[in-house]
């Protein structure tokens, strides 16, 4: 397959590079970029410092734990991704305090040409900061030590819509989420192990009856763990009204 004439470019803005390089390089994201699907760039925070020893945080105004990365470090780092050719399509700061990433932000991100990415260390960048970015994008209601997880797994989700980068064109059209639902469950050999059976339906070839099948269990699958998920997934009429009518049914087993 020839490289994308222009590749999707991730500009990633982090107090560790090393620890965004490394994952580039491995497994699907690294063939992605080495078939020329996505570019991604990592620059150390610390070159926006402007200061005689590279420092980019400071103490907290008002007092308290931890310290503070500095506005200006991180307007620097905008302003240069802005300036860009091509210029970044959104900048986006990792925080808990962002929009879930979801997998309609990521469709929407896979349609760009240049994503910029701000990684927090310590307690986080200088409040000012939000104001100067397009978008605070969070990955869950919990804390890490910095933004670089987030950003990689931002990127791992956009990379791997875009055409080429995975090794089946229709993988990520079955993914959980896409549709709206969970994922149906998957099976391979041994058909039997101990003592528990691959479902009979996915060994009989016929078609029909295995998307079928499939669907109820992505159905029941969501029921089950993640209702919540129900009221905006793409249902037809007949399973919103099966939905309805039976909301307290236990969900098919995986097994069935």
């Amino acid at each position: 397959m020839s490289a994308a004439a222009t590749p999707l470019r991730f500009t990633v803005e982090t107090l560790f590079p090393d620890l965004v390089v490394g994952w580039t390089r491995e497994a699907l994201l690294g063939r992605a970029a080495r078939r020329g699907l996505v570019d991604v760039r990592v620059n150390d925070l610390r070159r926006f410092a402007n200061t005689p020893t590279d420092r980019v945080d400071d103490a907290p105004y008002g007092g308290g734990a931890g310290m503070v990365i500095r506005v200006d470090v991180g307007a620097n780092a905008i302003d240069e991704a802005r300036a860009q050719e091509p210029p970044a399509d959104e900048v986006i700061l990792l925080s808990p305090a962002g929009e879930p990433l979801t997998q309609r932000l990521v469709e929407r991100f896979a349609g760009y040409r240049h994503l910029a990415l701000l990684c927090g260390r310590y307690e986080g960048f200088d409040a000012r900061t939000e104001g100067l970015v397009d978008r605070e994008v969070s990955v869950g209601d919990f804390v890490l030590m910095g933004g670089e997880l987030p950003a990689l797994c931002l990127i791992e989700a956009t990379v791997r819509l875009l055409p080429g980068a995975l090794g089946d064109e229709e993988s990520h059209r079955q993914d959980s989420f896409t549709t709206g639902l969970l994922d149906y469950p998957e099976y391979t050999r041994p058909p039997t192990f101990r003592g528990v059976d691959a479902p009979e339906i996915l060994r009989s070839g016929h078609h029909a009856h295995i998307v079928a099948w499939r669907r109820a269990q992505a159905l029941a699958r969501t029921r089950a763990r993640r209702p919540d998920l129900l009221a905006s997934a793409e249902l037809t009429p007949a399973e919103r009204r099966e939905l309805e009518a039976a909301p307290d049914t236990p969900p098919a087993s995986d097994d069935a």
